[in-house]
């Protein structure tokens, strides 16, 4: 997995991370070498969802915000009035018929070259079938071809 490349990190996968105290998700976001991005918007929509996150994480309500503050020191937010127009418009071109929801994610991976780590099965379908493959992924979801 290349490690210069900044990697995006969608809502679901920081939701995933904050489900229970060892995830591999939470692993590698604080122990992998890649810098890791988030939109104001995932921060928002984490937000919107606390109560959901709360009923459905094996953490307290306590250890949920401790976590959640451990993995916002290690993520960078980006402000998405930096994104270019030109990577919003390309972004929202190709998720307007899968999720226009994921497009400050999928603008910001244009905007900074990088990679989409997102759980989303349907929206990386969606993408990959529009060409878009710049994809994170953790060693275990890689293709047989992909692992080293």
């Amino acid at each position: 997995m290349p490690e210069d490349k900044p990697v995006i990190v969608d809502t679901n996968i920081i939701t995933s991370a904050l489900l229970k105290k060892q995830t591999a998700f939470m692993e590698v976001l604080l122990n992998a070498p890649q810098k890791f991005y988030l939109c104001e918007r995932g921060i928002v929509e984490i937000f919107n969802h606390k109560e959901k996150l709360v009923a459905c994480s094996a953490l307290t309500q306590s250890e949920l915000a401790q976590f959640y503050h451990l993995l916002l020191t290690k993520v960078n937010v980006f402000k998405e009035e930096l994104i270019s127009i030109g990577n919003w418009r390309a972004a929202h071109e190709l998720c307007k018929e899968v999720d226009e929801t994921d497009t400050p994610f999928v603008a910001l991976t244009f905007e900074l070259d990088g990679l989409l780590w997102t759980g989303d099965k349907i929206l990386k379908a969606g993408l990959k079938q529009k060409g878009f493959d710049k994809f994170f992924m953790l060693p275990d979801q890689r293709a047989p071809e992909e692992k080293a």
